[in-house]
């Protein structure tokens, strides 16, 4: 079952079955896919299959999921540098190029879902991971990920199944 993310009431909804949750999404707003840059903070519309849960171990258990999951460790990152071949892959630290630590202390990454965004090949300059991971307390944009509360995050997840997407609508779905 898909997790349909959208625009209602003035603010974003994450929706799986019948459950909706709050969301957060990138401060960039939502663009095409074709549309999406580097840099740019946009999240992108479309459906992004969920490729795996990475966890924080030292702030609770693995949360029940069957997607596939693995521990996060201090020395987990991510490339965004398009110059490098890495571009959108995991990388271990230090890392020469740009890129992002997953090993965060502000606990938005302490549950962390890759979504399959310009992966498959990635093309350089098309923007990097998109993640579906814990957000602020008030919400605040990402970076170009979808935010959840941890504990909505939790609920979802231990409905997820592999095979399954986030779906980035424009609009409220009809129904």
């Amino acid at each position: 079952m898909d997790l349909l993310v959208y625009p209602e009431n003035d603010c974003w909804v994450a929706r799986i079955g019948e459950q909706r949750y709050r969301c957060a999404i990138g401060r960039g707003g939502i663009l095409p896919a074709a549309e999406k840059r580097e840099g740019d903070g946009a999240t992108p519309l479309g459906r992004w299959p969920l490729r795996r849960l990475l966890f924080r171990p030292d702030r609770g258990e693995a949360p029940q999921t069957a997607l596939p999951s693995a521990p996060l460790s201090q020395r987990d990152g991510w490339c965004d540098d398009p110059e490098r071949t890495e571009y959108n892959q995991p990388i271990n630290l230090p890392f020469p190029g740009h890129h992002e630590v997953l090993w965060r202390q502000d606990g938005l990454y302490d549950l962390l879902v890759v979504l399959g965004h310009n992966d498959n090949p990635p093309r350089p300059g098309s923007g990097s991971a998109i993640f579906l991971h814990c957000a602020h307390e008030d919400y605040a944009p990402t970076e170009g990920c979808v935010a959840l509360q941890r504990s909505d995050l939790e609920q979802v997840l231990a409905q997820l199944q592999p095979g399954d997407a986030v779906e980035v609508l424009a609009e409220a779905p009809a129904g």
